[in-house]
């Protein structure tokens, strides 16, 4: 990995008896794409709540660019740039009006700050629609202007959270394509997001959290790789899932057997050879098979292997 742009050491964030992150450290390298992934409260919206000082942690340190955040908060907030899945426009402006708006917030003036309005409108898309209000925009548009408008700044790290939620497949597309423009030319980008071809596409590693801690970081292959040739779900009669576990378990092509959610659980070394030795067992041992999914490797049974949960639920 190049140099770290940022680094976070055992942050944690708890609300009386409740802890919301319990001890994250990580770091994203200059110029990455970094994905965070997880359940609904897993603590991805505290964690970057507190990496873009809008929430101070309980304990843990964060720096940026080799900067404090909790003693040079000023220097260090000039280098982000936080999208939030909220809109943040005047809907009865222009695009043009909004961005001119928020560059001048950030103390751009004149020329400099004309010049950054059209940039910024050329990076998401939307120079031809720039004189219109933005009420009369899709859903999709509006979420391009709202990321224009955390860039008037030229923020060194951008923070995207749920960028493409609910939005139409034109605007979810641009979206990408900014977001890959943007990284080209040096940008570094934390992205959070509930789809894991987004995550597949853009980011260069993958952070996976779930109840407040990151439980697996690598890059996106590397996640695949780890599951080996996929796992097999398997719908058993009641009562008849610890006789077929010990059996299955002993089969060549798989790794491990265990129960899960009312499912026998196998992962496979080799999917089809795994799924050919379960049924035979099944049979054998004349037990009725309620259900079967085959999940493949991809991020979505990684994900689904590490928390217990699909992503979406």
């Amino acid at each position: 990995m190049s140099e770290p742009i940022l680094v976070a050491q055992d942050l944690r964030k708890t609300y009386g008896d409740v802890q919301a992150v319990r001890g994250i450290s990580l770091q994203v390298a200059r110029g990455e794409v970094f994905g965070l992934l997880g359940p609904n409260g897993a603590g991805k919206t505290q964690t970057i709540s507190m990496l873009t000082g809008i929430v101070q942690p309980t304990a843990g340190k964060i720096m940026v660019d080799g900067l404090d955040l909790e003693t040079d908060a000023n220097a260090v907030k000039a280098k982000l740039g936080l999208v939030p899945q909220e809109l943040a426009l005047y809907p009865t402006l222009s695009a043009r009006s909004n961005l001119m708006f928020f560059g001048r917030i950030y103390g751009l003036h004149g020329k400099q700050l004309r010049n950054r309005v059209e940039a910024m409108l050329e990076v998401v898309r939307l120079t031809d629609r720039g004189d219109d209000a933005i009420d009369t925009y899709s859903g999709g548009m509006k979420r391009r202007v709202n990321i224009a408008a955390g860039l008037m700044h030229q923020p060194e790290i951008l923070f995207l959270d749920e960028p493409t939620v609910g939005v139409d497949p034109q605007s979810r597309n641009a979206i990408f394509e900014s977001v890959e423009a943007l990284n080209r030319e040096g940008t570094t980008v934390i992205y959070t997001t509930h789809y894991m071809e987004e995550a597949e596409r853009l980011c260069h590693r993958i952070a996976i959290m779930d109840m407040g801690q990151v439980i697996a970081l690598d890059t996106p292959t590397a996640l695949i790789r780890s599951l080996g040739g996929g796992i097999i779900m398997v719908g058993l009669a009641a009562g008849e899932s610890e006789v077929v576990m010990d059996k299955v378990a002993q089969l060549s092509a798989v790794k491990s057997a265990t129960r899960s959610d009312g499912h026998l659980k196998v992962e496979a070394h080799r999917a089809h050879e795994a799924l050919v030795g379960v049924l035979e067992v099944t049979n054998r041992l004349d037990v009725r098979i309620t259900s079967l999914e085959i999940l493949e490797p991809n991020l979505e049974s990684v994900f689904l292997h590490l928390t217990g949960k699909k992503l979406r639920e």
